[in-house]
């Protein structure tokens, strides 16, 4: 076994953070973790997610009928967005779609809006259908780690309208437990505090793996916790109280 040392820095990074009205960002994304998407675009990602979100492009046969809308942004790109929607779009319709400054997912890298590419994409909005090769990209999204982040009915708990365009990487099987269980990433970060590293884990089978999932409190400035020697794992602050330990088992 190996010890590991958790900081409260890691709290507020990691694919698991949850950001949203109550829970801003806190740490700076370092921008060597940010790449272009491709060079015609203006549009970036984090680079494993560009990576995985090719992947799934690939798998689904997509050429250039789906388009990239926007990803990754800086505060300050946030807040001219922001702005632009308020003088243009009215207060109401801005709180649907637009959050705050500081507050939206966008800054983080792991998130990223897509549209049918049909030459007129209206960018706070834009058309990304449950039809076709958008619903394969629906459909397949959470076995490459991708959940469709704002649902309806959902609404109360996000803050936000429904975005069927607006898809968020969490890393597999995450992505496929929210899924599967309709549920959104606030729900999720709750959910799995049921799961007490050193208790018990939430285990998920994936081929000839068991994947255990379990949640770290926050409660010192130093927190130590053991993980088996050879054993994969990722750690993710959810950006709230704690951290999610995700550990694969042969």
């Amino acid at each position: 076994m190996k010890k590991l040392c958790l900081d409260r820095n890691q709290v507020f990074s990691g694919e698991l953070i949850l950001v949203n009205k109550d829970n801003p960002i806190r740490e700076i994304i370092p921008y060597e973790n940010i790449c272009q998407i491709d060079k015609d675009s203006k549009v970036y990602l984090n680079k494993n997610v560009d990576y995985i979100l090719k992947e799934l492009l690939f798998e689904i046969g997509s050429t250039d009928e789906i388009a990239y809308v926007s990803g990754y942004r800086t505060l300050e790109e946030q807040i001219e967005i922001y702005n632009n929607s308020l003088n243009e779009n009215g207060e109401d319709f801005t709180n649907k779609y637009v959050a705050l400054p500081g507050h939206s997912e966008h800054q983080t890298g792991f998130a990223i809006d897509l549209a049918k590419n049909n030459g007129d994409i209206d960018f706070i909005r834009p058309d990304f259908p449950n039809e076709g090769i958008y619903k394969e990209f629906r459909e397949k999204a959470p076995a490459f780690g991708f959940i469709e982040r704002y649902i309806k009915e959902k609404e109360r708990v996000t803050g936000i309208s429904a975005e069927p365009w607006h898809f968020r990487y969490v890393g597999f099987p995450h992505s496929k437990i929210i899924t599967d269980k309709n549920m959104v990433l606030e729900e999720y970060i709750e959910f799995i505090k049921d799961f007490k590293y050193g208790k018990k884990s939430l285990i998920v089978k994936d081929k000839n793996l068991n994947i255990e999932i379990s949640y770290i409190c926050f409660e010192s400035e130093k927190n130590l916790i053991s993980i088996p020697d050879n054993s994969p794992y990722v750690i993710s602050g959810n950006n709230v109280d704690g951290y999610i330990l995700t550990l694969w088992r042969s």
